[in-house]
């Protein structure tokens, strides 16, 4: 049995591969923070698409993605940008969620598992 770490710190691990599957840590906008909800998507996307890559994988492999918002009143705002992103024909299954983050500048975080 492979476990395969990317990005490994002494908390988490921004990636775990096992058995043809990649598991991403939530992700938040580390480069927007304050910003946009639209702006801190497209980010915490490009986040996803490079580790995704790292991984040896990309967005039409999705199976499952976990959305925090801060307020579900950034729903469509946020939606407006996965959909521009997500893979049609490819979408995974998807839960999104109103929550607390761990820090009052980001609105979004975003996990998701995808296939190698």
């Amino acid at each position: 049995m492979s476990i395969k770490r990317l990005q490994a710190g002494p908390r988490m691990s921004q990636a775990v591969i096992h058995n043809n599957t990649v598991y991403l840590a939530g992700q938040v906008a580390i480069d927007a923070p304050g910003k946009s909800v639209t702006e801190q998507t497209k980010n915490i996307l490009d986040r996803i698409d490079a580790l995704l890559a790292e991984a040896g994988t990309d967005k039409t492999k999705l199976l499952s993605a976990t959305i925090w918002l801060t307020d579900m009143r950034f729903f469509n705002e946020m939606n407006a940008v996965w959909d521009a992103w997500v893979a049609q024909g490819n979408t995974p299954a998807r839960a999104c969620v109103e929550s607390n983050l761990a820090t009052p500048d980001f609105w979004v975080e975003i996990g998701v598992v995808a296939a190698v």
